[in-house]
């Protein structure tokens, strides 16, 4: 497997784990106090880290830094807005789309010889 497509299915678990943590106490632990669904933040997060981490070591290898950042937020836009819409039931937005036009964008920039 090419280090780029390690890179991209390492981030995408990592930001699996990380929208979960950061979103998801909005929804399943709204009654809870707001240290007890940090606590439960950080547990997911741990597992975030533990696969983040390895995934910007091994696209270092091949990717600058803004061309892994970018990266990055391209994947962190394609689960939020499946994990928006699937898990925390909110409507789809024609946003969504420009915004995913303008990171498109970014990625023609950066990655751009």
């Amino acid at each position: 497997m090419s280090i780029i497509i390690k890179t991209i299915v390492l981030l995408t678990l990592s930001n699996i784990f990380m929208t979960f943590a950061w979103y998801s106490h909005l929804r399943n632990m709204s009654s809870q106090k707001w240290y007890v669904a940090a606590l439960a933040s950080w547990g997911i997060a741990l597992f975030e880290y533990l696969i983040q981490v390895p995934a910007n070591r091994i696209g270092s290898v091949s990717l600058s830094l803004p061309q892994l950042k970018i990266l990055q937020e391209v994947i962190t836009l394609s689960v939020f807005v499946p994990f928006v819409f699937f898990y925390m039931h909110q409507p789809l937005k024609l946003n969504y789309l420009w915004a995913g036009l303008c990171l498109m964008g970014a990625v023609y920039f950066i990655f751009k010889g």
